[in-house]
């Protein structure tokens, strides 16, 4: 099996806004919308692509079951994240598009970068450098940021 795409869903009427976002924010590119369909799809981010969907759409798509969502203050139950060799360029870029700031970049004991944002749509978005070799960690880390 393989993953193809990760679709996002935004408010009724938002997705021209949420694809704008991402082209601005990741600098991924529309390979399309429909309007009355209210779909969108991005591509950009290696073989898969991010695909953006109004709620109403995941209602006619999923007529039994699809709940839209209420995240409230807390963070969703997905993470999109996406690989840089530039993180804080990334995160700077995301922030200045409208991306909330849940955490400025920190490096991870293993010697990994990683900053997290909020999408104006509610989607966390994780903004990674690519892992270290297991054997090239320097071993010094950041702290994480303080859990509220």
């Amino acid at each position: 099996m393989e993953l193809t795409s990760i679709v996002v869903y935004v408010d009724d009427g938002a997705v021209p806004a949420a694809l704008e976002f991402y082209e601005r924010a990741l600098g991924l590119t529309r390979r399309f919308y429909d309007p009355d369909y209210q779909f969108g799809e991005l591509t950009g981010c290696g073989a898969s692509t991010l695909a953006v969907a109004a709620h109403v759409t995941g209602e006619r798509l999923m007529p039994v079951g699809y709940e839209r969502p209420n995240l409230g203050t807390r963070v969703s139950n997905i993470e999109v994240a996406f690989t840089t060799d530039d993180v804080r360029g990334a995160f700077t870029r995301a922030v200045a598009a409208g991306a909330k700031v849940l955490a400025e970049p920190y490096v991870l004991p293993w010697g990994q970068e990683v900053a997290y944002v909020r999408a104006p749509d509610g989607t966390l978005l994780g903004l990674c450098a690519p892992l270290p070799a297991p054997e090239s960690g320097s071993g010094e880390s950041t702290p994480a940021p303080p859990v509220f």
